[in-house]
């Protein structure tokens, strides 16, 4: 009997002291919750202690969502600890997506718990987003950090113009997801600025009118497809740049020179080379000259040989010779004589 007494005062300690242990486990449980749950029952959105207690099984922040879930309710909105744990767990921002419902339930804009939801998860900044639609704001094109101050174009009469645009947009909620950023925006409005420039028959049109190149770009609807609604295009500055037509005329007139003078230089090519030609055709006939000469002494000695010329006609032959030898001679000197005179 006292074994057995021992033994049950053993199990009924082991016992309480399990149940102290466990009571002091809740007991931490519940005080590190019950600042939150004060928290959110004196604010009207009241989270119970198992649900905060699950939310940490679950891995969600308790802080986070219960934060988010006053929010919404002292703003009115009508949204459930379930939806902020499940956008929670899918990696959203669960204040940040609060805060733009708030701010867009007081600006009248309709944006919806689950829109907000799939717009942050997209990646974009849902509360910039109901602040640009709100309050519009500006962008510059080109873009300074892009290390280009203006949009260079050139008129139909070859002047240079540099534009700088400022772009009034505001944020189209309903093309948010899937729509393009403001790099679309700005290029969209740079090629715009280029083709009116460059469809101008004078540069001097865009100087006395620069909300000219404003009202064709804002028809050519810019904003299709991309995330903003442009409000106004505004030129901020319009300069007179370098004279493009002239440089080009200048260079084309340097190439055509260029060109001539190659093509003269193959004429005098070719002119050489023919007049090469002359004189070896030149030298040719005084060869064949000397030849038929190199005939006469063997002419006349076959001539002598069959009878066909005398002595006589012979000398005749070389006195004529002798003859045309000083005639050449005297002529030659009478015109050295008249070109030493002149």
């Amino acid at each position: 009997m006292p074994e057995q007494g021992s033994i049950s005062g053993l199990l009924l300690g082991a016992v309480v002291f399990i149940i102290i242990i466990a009571f002091l486990i809740a007991a931490v449980v519940v005080l590190s919750f019950i600042k939150l749950y004060i928290q959110a029952l004196l604010s009207g959105a009241r989270v119970s202690i198992l649900s905060l207690i699950a939310m940490r099984l679950r891995r969600v922040n308790p802080n986070t969502i219960v934060e988010g879930r006053i929010s919404a309710v002292k703003a009115g909105l009508n949204i459930t600890t379930n939806e902020l744990e499940t956008h929670y767990l899918a990696g959203g921002n669960v204040i940040r997506v609060v805060q733009a419902l708030i701010a867009a339930n007081k600006a009248n804009i309709d944006l919806s718990f689950q829109q907000a939801t799939a717009i942050d998860l997209a990646g974009r900044d849902i509360l910039d987003a109901v602040q640009t639609s709100v309050n519009p704001k500006v962008i510059d094109c080109p873009d300074p950090s892009k290390g280009q101050s203006t949009v260079a174009a050139v008129a139909m009469d070859g002047i240079q113009l540099r534009a700088k645009a400022r772009v009034t947009v505001r944020t189209n909620i309903a093309t948010l997801v899937g729509g393009a950023t403001e790099e679309t925006i700005i290029a969209r409005v740079g090629e715009g600025i280029v083709t009116t420039i460059g469809s101008s028959q004078s540069h001097k049109q865009v100087l006395e009118n620069p909300d000219r190149i404003s009202r064709v770009v804002l028809q050519r609807g810019l904003d299709a497809g991309t995330a903003f609604e442009i409000l106004s295009i505004d030129i901020a500055d319009v300069d007179v740049g370098e004279n493009i037509g002239a440089q080009l005329q200048t260079k084309q007139a340097e190439a055509d020179k260029e060109i001539a003078r190659a093509r003269a230089e193959e004429r005098r090519a070719m002119a050489t080379a023919r007049e090469q030609e002359m004189r070896a055709q030149v030298v040719e006939m005084r060869a064949r000259v000397v030849e038929a000469e190199a005939e006469v002494p063997r002419a006349i000695a076959e001539a002598f040989r069959k009878g066909n010329l005398g002595i006589m006609d012979y000398y005749r032959l070389k006195n004529i010779e002798s003859d045309t030898d000083m005639r050449d001679s005297i002529a030659g000197k009478d015109q050295k004589d008249q070109d030493e005179q002149q």
